[in-house]
């Protein structure tokens, strides 16, 4: 079973975007009561599942690049001195007071592929339009999904997309009883 799709990563039975493995790096960990940002100073900020509206952006190397990285995003990725190095950010809007939020995370020093990045917002927006992206801080049920969206070998089309990710909220079945309602 994959533990990794992009950014998102199982470390110690939870989920979490970016690099949690080194101490004090910043992280977004995906838990049952929602989006908990944890700083590199270890101060964190949660975001219930029930704020998070109209989907999700994933950015790396910087807040607002044209495509999915900026020139420091590709070159945190690549072997050299750069390796492992910057971050990214969970970009959102959220409601109660409507507003843009933005979430850092410290990248790993591993190469992320784009299609895995456009996977992982795909399914996480599909949530948030399905109403069910509390489904994400069940551990046991992201697990299933990305295990599932880790074999998506397909060109990164819109349709292509769409049906990898009702694929894998399919295969991934129901979530766990109470788990990440909110």
């Amino acid at each position: 079973m994959s533990e990794s799709l992009g950014p998102l990563e199982r470390v110690d039975g939870r989920w979490a975007l970016g690099d949690a493995r080194r101490p004090r790096r910043a992280r977004v960990e995906f838990r049952p009561d929602g989006l908990h940002a944890i700083a590199r100073d270890s101060r964190a900020e949660v975001v219930p599942w029930s704020r998070v509206m109209l989907g999700f952006r994933i950015t790396l190397g910087g807040r607002y690049p044209r495509g999915v990285y900026t020139q420091m995003g590709v070159l945190g990725g690549l072997p050299g001195p750069f390796k492992g190095r910057g971050g990214g950010y969970l970009h959102m809007t959220v409601r109660h007071p409507y507003e843009d939020q933005e979430l850092f995370f410290d990248r790993h020093p591993r190469w992320y592929r784009t299609k895995d990045v456009l996977v992982l917002q795909s399914v996480m927006t599909q949530l948030v339009q399905d109403g069910e992206v509390h489904r994400l801080g069940d551990p046991d049920w992201t697990a299933r999904m990305v295990a599932h969206l880790s074999t998506f070998d397909g060109w990164a089309t819109t349709g292509a997309l769409r049906r990898a990710v009702a694929e894998a909220l399919e295969a991934a079945g129901p979530p766990s009883t109470g788990a990440g309602q909110g």
